[in-house]
Protein backbone atom coordinates (compact mmCIF):
# COMPACT_ATOMS: atom_id res chain seq x y z
CA UNK A 1 0.00 0.00 0.00
CA UNK A 2 2.97 2.45 0.96
CA UNK A 3 4.47 1.67 -2.80
CA UNK A 4 0.93 2.94 -4.31
CA UNK A 5 0.25 5.74 -1.88
CA UNK A 6 2.56 8.06 -3.67
CA UNK A 7 0.96 6.92 -7.56
CA UNK A 8 -2.67 7.57 -6.14
CA UNK A 9 -1.65 11.23 -4.88
CA UNK A 10 0.20 11.75 -8.45
CA UNK A 11 -3.47 10.57 -9.98
CA UNK A 12 -5.53 12.67 -8.00
CA UNK A 13 -3.54 15.51 -8.02
CA UNK A 14 -3.58 15.09 -12.42
CA UNK A 15 -7.51 14.67 -12.49
CA UNK A 16 -8.11 17.72 -10.17
CA UNK A 17 -5.71 20.27 -12.39
CA UNK A 18 -7.16 18.37 -15.53
CA UNK A 19 -11.00 19.24 -13.82
CA UNK A 20 -9.55 23.01 -13.29
CA UNK A 21 -8.23 23.33 -16.62
CA UNK A 22 -11.11 21.88 -18.23
CA UNK A 23 -13.62 24.30 -16.28
CA UNK A 24 -11.42 27.79 -16.95
CA UNK A 25 -11.00 26.88 -20.82
CA UNK A 26 -14.73 26.00 -21.25
CA UNK A 27 -15.87 28.92 -22.15
CA UNK A 28 -13.80 29.53 -24.73
CA UNK A 29 -14.38 25.82 -25.78
CA UNK A 30 -17.49 26.75 -26.00
CA UNK A 31 -17.92 29.89 -27.56
CA UNK A 32 -17.33 32.10 -24.85
CA UNK A 33 -19.56 34.44 -23.28
CA UNK A 34 -22.18 35.92 -25.08
CA UNK A 35 -20.56 39.44 -24.45
CA UNK A 36 -17.85 39.10 -25.87
CA UNK A 37 -19.10 36.95 -28.83
CA UNK A 38 -21.87 39.45 -29.80
CA UNK A 39 -20.40 41.90 -32.25
CA UNK A 40 -19.54 45.51 -31.35
CA UNK A 41 -22.76 47.66 -32.88
CA UNK A 42 -21.44 50.95 -33.99
CA UNK A 43 -24.05 53.48 -34.16
CA UNK A 44 -25.24 55.46 -36.85
CA UNK A 45 -24.64 59.39 -36.53
CA UNK A 46 -27.65 60.90 -36.11
CA UNK A 47 -28.43 63.86 -38.69
CA UNK A 48 -30.42 66.60 -38.35
CA UNK A 49 -33.56 67.44 -40.08
CA UNK A 50 -31.69 69.72 -42.61
CA UNK A 51 -28.99 67.03 -43.03
CA UNK A 52 -31.27 64.38 -44.35
CA UNK A 53 -32.37 67.04 -46.62
CA UNK A 54 -29.37 67.46 -47.96
CA UNK A 55 -28.95 63.79 -49.15
CA UNK A 56 -32.21 62.96 -50.16
CA UNK A 57 -34.03 62.44 -53.44
CA UNK A 58 -37.05 62.37 -54.73
CA UNK A 59 -38.94 59.90 -57.65
CA UNK A 60 -42.62 61.21 -57.78
CA UNK A 61 -45.64 59.50 -59.03
CA UNK A 62 -43.66 56.70 -61.08
CA UNK A 63 -46.68 54.64 -62.55
CA UNK A 64 -46.78 51.44 -64.62
CA UNK A 65 -48.44 48.04 -65.34
CA UNK A 66 -47.84 45.21 -62.62
CA UNK A 67 -46.74 41.71 -62.70
CA UNK A 68 -50.35 41.34 -63.06
CA UNK A 69 -51.58 43.56 -66.37
CA UNK A 70 -55.23 44.32 -65.00
CA UNK A 71 -53.51 46.29 -61.89
CA UNK A 72 -51.20 49.36 -61.94
CA UNK A 73 -48.96 51.47 -59.30
CA UNK A 74 -48.45 54.88 -59.01
CA UNK A 75 -45.87 55.15 -56.19
CA UNK A 76 -43.38 57.88 -55.11
CA UNK A 77 -40.39 57.40 -53.58
CA UNK A 78 -37.49 59.03 -51.19
CA UNK A 79 -33.93 57.83 -51.57
CA UNK A 80 -31.17 58.63 -48.94
CA UNK A 81 -28.19 58.98 -50.07
CA UNK A 82 -24.51 58.26 -48.25
CA UNK A 83 -23.36 62.11 -48.84
CA UNK A 84 -24.02 65.38 -50.99
CA UNK A 85 -21.69 64.51 -53.71
CA UNK A 86 -23.44 60.87 -54.01
CA UNK A 87 -27.10 62.80 -53.83
CA UNK A 88 -25.83 64.95 -56.82
CA UNK A 89 -24.85 61.93 -58.94
CA UNK A 90 -28.16 60.24 -58.15
CA UNK A 91 -29.90 63.46 -59.21
CA UNK A 92 -28.11 63.15 -62.68
CA UNK A 93 -29.07 59.95 -63.46
CA UNK A 94 -32.34 59.05 -61.75
CA UNK A 95 -34.66 60.02 -64.69
CA UNK A 96 -32.30 58.15 -67.33
CA UNK A 97 -31.12 54.67 -65.08
CA UNK A 98 -32.96 54.80 -61.56
CA UNK A 99 -36.30 55.39 -62.79
CA UNK A 100 -36.33 51.93 -65.40
CA UNK A 101 -34.69 49.57 -62.29
CA UNK A 102 -38.00 50.78 -60.78
CA UNK A 103 -40.05 50.31 -63.23
CA UNK A 104 -38.79 46.67 -63.51
CA UNK A 105 -39.09 45.68 -60.41
CA UNK A 106 -42.56 46.99 -60.35
CA UNK A 107 -43.55 45.16 -63.03
CA UNK A 108 -42.21 42.16 -61.74
CA UNK A 109 -44.09 42.70 -58.43
CA UNK A 110 -47.18 41.14 -57.56
CA UNK A 111 -50.34 43.32 -56.51
CA UNK A 112 -50.94 41.51 -53.40
CA UNK A 113 -47.80 41.58 -51.84
CA UNK A 114 -48.11 45.63 -51.49
CA UNK A 115 -51.06 45.39 -49.28
CA UNK A 116 -48.69 45.05 -46.02
CA UNK A 117 -45.67 46.78 -44.55
CA UNK A 118 -43.53 43.70 -44.84
CA UNK A 119 -44.17 43.38 -48.68
CA UNK A 120 -43.60 47.57 -49.27
CA UNK A 121 -40.07 46.84 -46.84
CA UNK A 122 -39.25 43.95 -49.58
CA UNK A 123 -39.91 46.26 -52.60
CA UNK A 124 -37.46 48.90 -50.90
CA UNK A 125 -34.71 46.03 -50.19
CA UNK A 126 -34.94 45.00 -53.55
CA UNK A 127 -34.79 48.23 -54.82
CA UNK A 128 -31.89 49.71 -52.72
CA UNK A 129 -29.85 46.77 -53.54
CA UNK A 130 -30.18 47.34 -57.36
CA UNK A 131 -29.47 50.60 -57.28
CA UNK A 132 -26.63 50.27 -55.28
CA UNK A 133 -25.35 48.11 -58.23
CA UNK A 134 -26.20 51.34 -60.84
CA UNK A 135 -24.92 53.94 -58.18
CA UNK A 136 -21.07 54.51 -59.06
CA UNK A 137 -20.28 57.77 -56.15
CA UNK A 138 -21.47 56.75 -52.50
CA UNK A 139 -24.54 54.35 -51.80
CA UNK A 140 -27.96 54.54 -51.33
CA UNK A 141 -28.63 54.20 -47.47
CA UNK A 142 -32.50 54.21 -47.14
CA UNK A 143 -34.94 53.82 -49.47
CA UNK A 144 -38.61 55.04 -48.23
CA UNK A 145 -42.17 55.03 -50.18
CA UNK A 146 -43.39 58.34 -49.61
CA UNK A 147 -47.02 57.82 -51.77
CA UNK A 148 -48.41 54.44 -53.06
CA UNK A 149 -52.05 53.75 -54.95
CA UNK A 150 -52.45 50.08 -56.46
CA UNK A 151 -55.43 49.91 -58.12
CA UNK A 152 -56.88 47.59 -60.79
CA UNK A 153 -57.82 48.59 -64.47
Amino acid sequence: MKKMLPWLITILVSITLIVLVVFLLSDKLLGGDDKQAAPIKQEEPVMTADEIVEVTSELVDITTNMSDPSYIAKISFAFQLSDKKAKEDFDKIKEIRIKPIIIKTLMDTKPESLKDSKGVEQLTKVLQDEINKNVKQGEVVQVDVTNKLVTGI
